[in-house]
């Protein structure tokens, strides 16, 4: 049964829905993986789709998706790693990242076969990995190069910006995003400030919608496991200020995305629907 919406404002989806290791405890047993989308949709209302980082989906693939899910539903789904990274090994390559001429024509296959999707399609998530001095040796260069590259996107999509270098989350960059009518997506990763530390700083809600990412520590959560059957860090108080300030975002009428990751807390489902019970009691 599909989780009724606590506010219409908020979606809570998860961070990819492929994962074997939720047969059992999320998917019935025995489904197959060409149904886990659909039964996925039958429960929540929204997805991000992690795979697009690493390749470009076929028109076949993106048709299936919307095949498998109901009217209403959303997908969202990341840029490409060739666009945000560059680099074929673990180092992004910074005579690549967001480059015209390097990454237009991966720019242009990706939202062409994202324009697929129709009202299902969700915000496009353009997510960089850290970059330290080799490759950006301070935040101007970035953010000029960041500036040009989301004026060139056509506004038939909408667009969410993750970065991960938490020096340079500043109010000047947010108002960069605020020009462009794009999301600053706010995170609850290992080393990134939570949303209520930044918003002591300046306003983090950048357009009419937010993108909400609790991706947890990868590092820590892997040396307890490797398998996301079920949760194992018990993370009450971090997912308690996210229902604080879930419903801020309500009070302001800001429609939200929040997805999570099996890395947060080791079983996304799992975590969507604790999180989703203490935005409803902080709404009570």
């Amino acid at each position: 049964m599909t989780m009724t919406p606590v506010s219409p404002l908020i979606r809570f989806g998860t961070s990819s829905f492929s994962s074997s290791d939720w047969v059992g405890p999320f998917y019935p047993e025995g489904t197959q993986p060409a149904e886990f989308l659909s039964y996925y949709a039958s429960q929540f209302d929204t997805v991000e789709v992690d795979a697009t980082y690493y390749r470009i989906p076929s028109r076949e693939m993106v048709d299936s998706w919307v095949d498998k899910t109901p009217a209403g539903f959303l997908i969202s789904a990341k840029f490409p790693r060739s666009i945000v990274h560059g680099g074929e090994k673990a180092t992004p390559n910074r005579e690549v990242i967001l480059q015209g001429d390097e990454t237009f024509k991966e720019r242009d296959k990706f939202l062409n076969v994202m324009s697929r999707l129709g009202d299902r399609c969700g915000k496009l998530l353009i997510q960089f990995p850290y970059f330290n001095k080799s490759v950006f040796p301070g935040k101007n260069e970035f953010i000029d190069r960041l500036d040009a590259f989301l004026g060139e996107l056509p506004t038939t999509f909408r667009y969410a910006v993750e970065i991960r270098n938490k020096a340079w989350l500043s109010k000047a960059y947010a108002e960069m995003l605020r020009k462009h009518d794009v999301s600053l997506v706010l995170v609850d990763q290992a080393w990134m400030p939570h949303a209520d530390e930044i918003e002591k700083k300046f306003d983090p809600i950048t357009t009419d919608f937010c993108y909400i990412r609790l991706i947890g520590d990868r590092k820590e959560i892997e040396k307890i496991t490797k398998t996301w059957e079920k949760e194992v860090l018990f993370q009450m108080d971090r997912l308690t200020r996210w229902s604080e300030f879930l419903l801020k975002l309500t009070e302001r009428q800001i429609p939200t995305l929040v997805y999570i990751n099996n890395h947060f807390a080791g079983h996304a489902p799992a975590t969507l629907r604790r999180l989703k019970e203490l935005f409803e009691q902080a709404g009570k």
